[in-house]
């Protein structure tokens, strides 16, 4: 349903409903008429596959420096670092070794993976492809002698190059699933597909293989498939913690509606599915499989947090004890105030404004914000808030910091006399300014539901809430 009066056209305009679109269609005839025909082929889902197709192929093109010199110098200064390249070997998938094999060799020559299941499984399945078409080196040889990165090259190169691919499949499929969220507003996944930081930090590192799952958590639950949603969110948290943050949003929706058979049902569906991905991994190395978990607990401030500032301004050493609680009880406290906040509005706020601001939440307080932990928020975002103005906003201060980041880790923002490099610890405040902007927005529609782009009829579990002439979920 739509508000009283409005047409029945196949989907909005974003040249319509947008003022910044709005205005930048006026180089181009301005906005799309009421007499505009549909191109028989090139459906609003197409072309936004396409162009997230145009913006990943951006994006390796911004990492053919470190590509050209296989990732053996300067990355940090042409912000064209991924970690992908150093756990080839760091990690044993030169030699095809499994992420949690408890083998006295294997666990002498390399670290254990520090990275949930999901990301162990598709690096090792990576990695098997590599050996297949580099020519499937002699393992057997290599088991004798760990190989030194520089040894390796071609391969490294491949086990980007497949992994490149794979990412470029989560990202198309991510926005096929946000493009399909809500039927009349296919648009708004424009925000996702064109996103600045989909193309520089895409390939920085795994993320892309939960936001995929994410995205599709969030398909499922506005079709009205609560088992299923369970399930994506479950293996989304198998592959990084930040999905499981949806059951808060979830939760909202069925407490206000009562709907507590349907809560059970997504949180035990994503209990089991979480439980049968870690299954392997546990059952091959119970001890290699908890590194995960002790190696954030032990983790003291970290790059982009605000702690990271607080710590190296104040010239304070903060214990890792102390950040967990603290962090925790800052979260936990962020969690209670949406959690009022949603059981307040004035009508059911959408599952992506409630994931949005709880995950926005844990980025904020967490001990460690890496600069691809953008993409967390980017499928939340754009459903959340499909304002252009907004996004850009926020997307301003995202690429900021992408860019001092690595020239703080290249030295490059260091003072010629010594000491700290302030500049980056403005780019970190700018870049949480940012976040906090989109989050005041956030909740303001969520308070004020008037403000929300997003007014149409939603299936599934989601209730319908009538006030006035106007239908919202």
């Amino acid at each position: 349903m739509t508000r009283a009066g409005a047409s029945a056209e196949p989907h909005v305009h974003p040249t319509r409903d947008d003022a910044v679109l709005a205005g930048w269609s006026a180089s181009v005839g301005g906005p799309v008429g009421t007499r505009a025909g549909r191109h028989p082929w090139w459906s609003p889902v197409r072309v936004l596959l396409a162009l997230t197709a145009v913006v990943l192929a951006v994006g390796m093109l911004q990492k053919a420096p470190c590509w050209e010199d296989s990732w053996t110098e300067e990355s940090y200064a042409a912000m064209c670092y991924s970690d992908l390249p150093y756990l080839y070997t760091g990690r044993g998938f030169a030699e095809l070794a499994w992420p949690w094999t408890d083998d006295a060799v294997v666990r002498e020559r390399y670290e254990v993976m520090e990275y949930p299941v999901g990301i162990g499984y598709a690096a090792w399945a990576a990695a098997a492809v590599t050996h297949l078409v580099t020519g499937r080196p002699d393992l057997d040889a290599r088991a004798a002698v760990a190989p030194a990165y520089a040894e390796v090259l071609a391969e490294v190169r491949a086990f980007v190059v497949v992994h490149a691919l794979l990412f470029a499949v989560c990202a198309l499929l991510a926005t096929w699933f946000l493009a399909r969220v809500h039927r009349r507003r296919p648009w708004d996944a424009a925000g996702f597909a064109a996103a600045p930081t989909l193309a520089l930090t895409g390939l920085v590192n795994w993320d892309l293989l939960a936001v995929v799952l994410v995205a599709a958590a969030l398909w499922a639950w506005a079709r009205g498939r609560p088992v299923l949603t369970g399930v994506l969110v479950g293996l989304g948290t198998a592959t990084k913690l930040y999905p499981l943050f949806l059951l808060g949003g979830v939760l909202v929706l069925c407490w206000r509606r009562r709907r507590w058979r349907e809560l059970a049902v997504v949180v035990g569906a994503a209990t089991a599915a979480w439980v049968v991905a870690n299954l392997p991994a546990y059952l091959s190395g119970p001890a290699q499989w908890q590194v995960f978990w002790s190696f954030n607990a032990d983790r003291g401030p970290d790059l982009g947090s605000l702690w990271l500032v607080v710590a190296q301004a104040g010239d304070l050493a903060i214990s890792p004890s102390v950040l967990n609680d603290v962090s925790t009880a800052g979260f936990g406290l962020w969690c209670l105030g949406v959690l009022v906040l949603g059981l307040r509005a004035p009508l059911d706020p959408r599952l992506a404004q409630l994931g949005f601001l709880v995950v926005a939440g844990f980025l904020l307080v967490n001990k460690v914000y890496s600069p691809q932990y953008v993409l967390w928020l980017l499928p939340l975002a754009v459903l959340a808030r499909p304002r252009w103005r907004d996004l850009l906003v926020w997307q301003a201060g995202e690429v900021f910091y992408f860019a001092m980041v690595w020239w703080y880790l290249g030295g490059v923002l260091e003072p010629g006399g010594g000491g700290d490099a302030g500049a980056y610890w403005v780019a970190i405040v700018v870049r949480v300014l940012a976040q906090l902007w989109l989050v005041g927005v956030v909740t303001r529609d969520v308070l004020r539901p008037a403000h929300d782009p997003v007014v149409e009829e939603r299936s599934g579990p989601q209730l319908t809430t009538t006030r006035s002439n106007v239908v919202v979920v």
